[in-house]
């Protein structure tokens, strides 16, 4: 957890492969999962956030592949950040629209 905003940026790019200035937000955890930095390029430039936990560790989402990257929505994030049990949330039914494809 020592990396900056230059050093975050360039695992983004070169490990992970995806677009830095995205607009997405790339979290890094540690090895014990206490710590978390959140990193987000704002258009002119990086914003950093980092939390050290003093006790308990961030819960994952069950990620269904060997990878070291996952797809969350922001409310996982919300909820992984205020340390909600990802497995016990249970959604209600909701209507979505469904899109047309042309």
């Amino acid at each position: 957890m020592r990396k900056g905003f230059d050093s975050l940026a360039g695992i983004v790019t070169s490990d992970m492969q995806y677009n830095v200035c995205s607009g997405d937000i790339f979290i890094f955890l540690n090895r014990n999962r206490s710590h978390i930095k959140l990193l987000l390029w704002e258009g002119d430039g990086f914003s950093l956030y980092y939390k050290r936990l003093e006790q308990g560790t961030y819960e994952l989402p069950v990620c269904s592949n060997a990878d070291t990257t996952m797809a969350i929505t922001s409310q996982q994030l919300q909820f992984i950040l205020q340390g909600v049990l990802l497995s016990k949330i249970v959604y209600r039914k909701r209507y979505h629209k469904k899109e047309l494809s042309y």
